[in-house]
């Protein structure tokens, strides 16, 4: 009787993937690959990514990290996984390597796309802060909301409310709405 072989993929092997048009992350060794973002997804990103780098620049709080940077959270089998947006202080980041971080952001920011599913937004939130980021934010386009998640507890806010980044980027504040205009 035969049996069949998964090849599990490494992080070594996943950052030498020929770019082909979509994004790849990897969990637990297996391969997610990723459409890219539609136009909505992408200017969300850059009106939080903008005044949140400037900001954290400006106050030398450490590195913010755009789309498709990898942090590699396990190995053997490796996982690597990319969001949005991320945040690590310069307490914990000194040098920037060449392939993946191997620690996890102290923040992370997902826009989340017409496509994916409750389910698997929870998941992978939950997979975030079990990695031991601080606080994920979920900014959802649909409803215009921005959704703070810490280990503990959840809150969202709407477009009448205000960011704000408390111990994680101390004294950042953006308003909702701007994120969203």
């Amino acid at each position: 009787m035969m049996g069949t072989t998964t090849h599990l993929m490494t992080a070594d092997e996943l950052i030498r993937l020929p770019d082909d048009g979509y994004r790849h992350e990897l969990i637990k060794g297996e391969l997610l690959t990723m459409s890219p973002s539609g136009a909505e997804h992408g200017e969300l990103v850059v009106n939080l990514t903008a005044p949140l780098a400037t900001y954290v620049k400006q106050n030398c709080l450490g590195v913010i990290f755009g789309a498709e940077t990898g942090f590699k959270l396990e190995r053997d089998p490796d996982t690597v996984l990319a969001p949005d947006i991320a945040f690590v202080s310069r307490e914990r980041v000194s040098l920037i390597p060449a392939n993946y971080l191997a620690i996890a952001p102290d923040l992370v920011v997902e826009v989340i796309s017409p496509s994916e599913r409750e389910q698997e937004v929870k998941q992978k939130t939950q997979q975030w802060l079990g990695f031991g980021v601080r606080v994920v934010w979920l900014v959802k386009p649909k409803s215009r909301t921005v959704e703070i998640h810490r280990l503990n507890n959840a809150e969202v806010l709407t477009v009448n409310e205000v960011l704000s980044g408390e111990e994680v980027v101390p004294g950042f504040e953006i308003s909702v709405i701007s994120i969203f205009e």
